[in-house]
């Protein structure tokens, strides 16, 4: 039986809301909260934390998290978890961001289920978009996916462009896709990251997930009702620890 590792990189030095992986959220610090949906996942062999903190290490470890070190140069999730490859067992791998505390334990078993029923070296997650300021947000990644689900195109900007209508018709007229940021590798992909030069398309719009479609790869999607509630402003965490609270 294939078997299958689910990575949480939790960097503690983020720009917009310093040390956010260990804000505190309902008593408890917000990696910790991903960890524990994390364990909910059934089909998941091994959950691993990948982190460059010391601080960061020994809170996970007092919460019961396996902890991996990693280089603090690594510039994405990807990069951190292919950077221990050779000490990560499994077939498959899920990238979890460790600022996601509301990620459903469903959702990443429906990333596994798709990658065994297809085989596919990568697998992502979409959600349709219904508001038309969302489709027009840079801060909001699109995805245009064919007609077999895989995933054509990321951008920060609109797409398809809809010629001679409105953009505010454009999601009555047809489905538009928002990318959710979790990922699966299979393991020789995840391997062979390194080996994959940055390209410009990345560069252009600050999208990892561009080296890999730039490099010839595909990416199968699966289609969900999540939207992504991550930390990463103080706003966000003040929307986190009120939904906390109601639930």
């Amino acid at each position: 039986m294939p078997s299958v590792t689910l990575c949480i990189p939790a960097r503690i030095a983020s720009t917009r809301l310093p040390r956010k992986v260990l804000l505190d959220l309902g008593g408890k610090p917000v990696v910790q909260h991903v960890w524990q949906r994390a364990k909910q996942v059934r089909q998941a062999d091994r959950v691993v934390l990948l982190t460059d903190s010391e601080e960061v290490a020994g809170i996970a470890r007092g919460f019961g998290a396996e902890v991996l070190m990693t280089d603090p140069a690594c510039p994405s999730g990807t990069a951190r978890m292919a950077s221990v490859i050779d000490h990560l067992p499994g077939d498959f791998f899920l990238n979890v961001q460790g600022d996601e505390p509301f990620i459903q334990p469903d959702l990443l078993d429906g990333l596994i289920t798709r990658w065994k029923e297809t085989k596919c070296r990568l697998v992502t997650a979409v959600s349709k978009i219904h508001a038309t300021e969302r489709l027009l947000a840079t801060s909001v990644v699109k995805v245009v996916r064919a007609e077999n689900g895989e995933a054509i195109y990321f951008s920060r900007s609109p797409i398809p462009h809809l010629r001679g209508v409105d953009p505010s018709e454009w999601v009555k007229r047809r489905d538009y896709w928002v990318h959710i940021g979790v990922y699966g590798y299979d393991r020789a992909t995840l391997a062979g990251y390194a080996q994959l030069k940055p390209t410009e398309l990345e560069a252009v719009e600050s999208l990892e997930q561009l080296r890999f479609l730039a490099h010839g790869l595909t990416f199968q999607t699966v289609v969900t009702d999540y939207h992504p509630i991550a930390i990463d402003t103080p706003e966000d965490l003040e929307a986190a620890r009120k939904m906390i609270v109601q639930r």
